[in-house]
């Protein structure tokens, strides 16, 4: 009996060997498949990036639309390069639209992150009726289109007088409801011990939340923020319905004035998009680990 056992052994381990190489080969072939896919996907996001930025540097303006028809490699490699379509935009009107955008968006992410700590902070610690009430009404909030209420809401804000003024386009970005959601759920995430053991040392509410929650909590606060700049730097209907004056508009919309009844200057409009793009990308890029990783704290609360 001990004989036949010694003898199953070997050949089970050759059985279990073949088996571990034979699943090897496809776990490569899979991950190769994989790969390719990513591949295909990332060109296919980055062939529209690609053509407005070789368009935005093409040193023969007119020949822009004759290499997209038919599209040519030339369209991609220009075989003349200018960057004076950059100096020309950032000098024009495009430019005080570039710094209106620039002033929305950090007002609203300094003021809107205040507010959003402090609600999460009462949502997620402070003991109150109708506290579960108020949170789904935060939680449908941000499910609901801001474009769905923008129309009746600007009828609302020429009323109050706030039209073509920038605090027209900040106050609607600042009660962000995804960015309180955030940082609620990551808030619960701090230990009741912790809190207990800083009320007892008469540490106050403010103290609390300066001291403990946002520090303890900064990925979820930069993610918040990075979701307050990216909402505020893409809007279009708003500022389209808000303002009036040119020189109050903002780097989305101001976009369109390079398309003209007789013209349209596609270097100009590129370079424009170009500039209204990298400043999010670049943010985005740069903050994306702390926005990760605020996302990954909230999914088991």
């Amino acid at each position: 009996m001990s004989q036949t056992s010694s003898l199953a052994r070997p050949v089970a381990a050759r059985r279990t060997a073949g088996t571990g190489r034979s699943f090897r080969p496809r776990r490569a072939v899979f991950r190769f498949v994989l790969l390719i896919l990513a591949i295909v996907a990332a060109c296919y996001a980055l062939f529209p990036i690609v053509l407005v930025l070789a368009g935005s540097l093409q040193g023969d303006p007119a020949k822009i639309v004759t290499y997209w028809d038919p599209l040519s490699i030339k369209a991609f490699i220009p075989p003349s390069w200018s960057t004076s379509s950059y100096s020309s935009t950032i000098n024009g009107s495009f430019g005080t639209a570039m710094l209106n955008s620039i002033i929305v968006a950090v007002v609203t992410v300094g003021v809107g992150l205040v507010m959003a700590i402090m609600a999460a902070f009462a949502l997620s610690v402070l003991n109150f009726r109708f506290k579960n009430a108020i949170f789904a009404l935060v939680v449908v909030s941000f499910l609901i289109p801001f474009d769905a209420v923008s129309i009746p809401l600007s009828g609302t804000f020429r009323a109050w007088g706030l039209s073509n003024s920038l605090i027209g386009l900040i106050i609607p970005g600042l009660g962000n409801g995804l960015a309180v959601f955030l940082l609620r759920q990551f808030f619960l995430g701090i230990p009741a011990e912790l809190v207990d053991a800083a009320r007892v040392d008469g540490m106050g509410t403010f103290k609390l939340i300066t001291q403990v929650f946002v520090p303890l909590s900064k990925p979820a606060v930069i993610g918040a923020g990075l979701i307050l700049f990216t909402t505020q730097w893409q809007e279009y209907l708003w500022p389209l319905l808000v303002i009036g004056d040119q020189g109050k508009q903002v780097a989305p919309v101001a976009i369109g004035e390079f398309v003209t009844q007789f013209s349209t200057d596609f270097r100009g409009m590129f370079a424009a998009a170009v500039l209204v793009t990298a400043l999010p990308m670049v943010a985005v890029l740069l903050l994306q680990r702390y926005f990760t990783q605020s996302v990954i704290g909230t999914g088991d609360k």
